[in-house]
């Protein structure tokens, strides 16, 4: 283990997960465990349909790895940007935020978000998300959702464009009653030309996971009009935590009406530190709060659906008027083990990125990683909780993209590397059973399904 990685795992010490790893925060907070082994030194793999990945326009990658992973791992390609899909509609570019859900008969369902901006095309492909102009929000947006059906060996059974109309769809959540998600990461007005956005956007979308075909594309006011990126919703309460991807950003919640009823209203808040009531900026400063938990409270925003794009009117300036707690880029969220962990992109000394849990019994919320190391994690983006128990981020950094593991002992390990080129990972998610790993490489857009040891690992 080099020196480095050392000195990085002294920071990030214990209790970095919670129950069932509670024996992390039982740990003393300056334990320096080792390197964590994680499933074994990564080496480049060939998919196992290698022969299948050209596509006309688009790319040629046969013959070449995707993934480095460790001994024991296989993968294969599912669905790649420009071919056809079963609606006859193409594969959009731009793969993104994705969520997995059980299905009839033994299916599993993706769901997968495209991050495609207004009228952005992806080899050719002009129409980008390609439903009936009906069922779109916005006539001149080219993002939206498409849907996976994959049978009970993770081969692709069919797909279709499930939600269109929507502008530069990052992340989102799953929600325990069976339904995607997906957030506009954008707040484009809307111009009276023809020729540009007929909307304002900026909103959350409810895609529901079963559906045979598109979702008419409703947006969720009450959620709030924001560069939205990630949801996490809590089962206990249907209450939803949201982030935002930008540099003084928020961490919110969206209390319903009615649990599971989005539409019906609700009421926008955003976190306060108690120990900071005038607002606090968490990019800075924090390293030495590390696994210590901090009291939060609620404050509510007035006005969730801003007609302009105006700092003061905006929900953030709202929140941060009211002493609402700032995060750099808020990005990939994920309910787990009674928590939402919640990726800051850019946060840290060295900005390189954290990692918090929110705990809504205690309200508190933890630093729970803290990146002073780039060549040990960088910039993590999407998150998930995996089968054994373990936390797995997703890198968006400029230095090669990793999924990066972390333990109930504080131990971060790398469990793919990309291989092919410099994109990010990023829709990472599990198979209910903990059979695969499902997630994409954002460009040339290409989602895998990933086979291993899930259960396995150490813990």
């Amino acid at each position: 283990m080099t020196s480095s990685r050392r000195n990085f795992m002294k920071t990030i010490g214990a209790g970095a997960m919670v129950a069932p790893l509670a024996t992390l925060f039982a740990r003393t907070a300056g334990a320096a465990p080792s390197f964590g082994p994680g499933f074994g030194a990564l080496s480049p793999v060939l998919p196992l349909n290698t022969e299948e990945l050209f596509v006309e326009g688009a790319f040629d990658l046969r013959n070449r790895p995707l993934l480095s992973l460790p001994p024991g791992f296989r993968y294969w390609a599912i669905s790649c940007t420009g071919q056809t899909m079963s609606d006859g509609s193409l594969v959009p570019g731009d793969h993104d935020g994705m969520a997995c859900f059980p299905g009839p008969r033994a299916t599993t369902v993706l769901v997968r978000n495209h991050e495609l901006s207004n009228r952005e095309t992806k080899y050719g492909n002009q129409k980008g998300v390609d439903v009936a102009a009906g069922y779109k929000f916005d006539t001149y947006a080219n993002g939206g959702t498409t849907t996976l059906v994959l049978d009970q060996s993770g081969r692709l059974l069919r797909d279709y464009a499930s939600l269109g109309g929507t502008n530069n769809n990052c992340a989102g959540g799953p929600t325990p009653w069976g339904s995607w998600l997906t957030c506009e990461e954008s707040t484009s007005l809307p111009n009276a030309s023809l020729s540009t956005y007929q909307q304002r956007h900026g909103y959350v979308f409810e895609v529901p996971a079963l559906a045979d075909g598109p979702t008419q594309a409703m947006p969720i006011l009450g959620m709030g009009r924001f560069n939205h990126e990630a949801c996490a919703v809590d089962p206990r309460t249907g209450v939803v935590y949201q982030t935002e991807d930008t540099g003084d950003s928020l961490f919110y919640r969206y209390v319903p009406h009615h649990r599971g009823r989005l539409l019906d209203g609700g009421t926008l808040q955003a976190l306060r530190l108690k120990d900071f009531p005038a607002g606090a900026n968490t990019a800075k400063n924090f390293l030495g709060t590390l696994h210590q938990p901090l009291a939060v409270e609620w404050v509510d925003i007035s006005d969730p659906d801003p007609l302009d794009n105006g700092l003061a009117n905006s929900t953030r300036g709202q929140g941060q008027a009211l002493g609402a707690a700032r995060f750099a880029r808020g990005e990939g969220a994920w309910y787990g083990d009674g928590r939402v962990y919640f990726c800051c992109t850019s946060g840290g000394e060295i900005s390189a990125g954290q990692v918090w849990a929110y705990d809504p019994q205690r309200e508190t919320v933890t630093l729970v990683v803290e990146s002073t190391d780039r060549s040990v994690l960088e910039a993590p983006d999407n998150i998930t909780v995996g089968p054994d128990g373990r936390l797995y981020m997703f890198e968006d950094g400029g230095g090669g993209n990793n999924i990066v593991g972390l333990n109930r002992s504080g131990e971060l390990f790398r469990v793919a590397e990309n291989a092919v080129n410099g994109s990010e990972f990023c829709g990472g998610c599990f198979s209910h059973d903990g059979r695969f790993m499902f997630v994409n490489i954002q460009s040339p857009g290409i989602t895998l399904v990933v086979e291993g040891p899930w259960r396995k690992g150490q813990p």
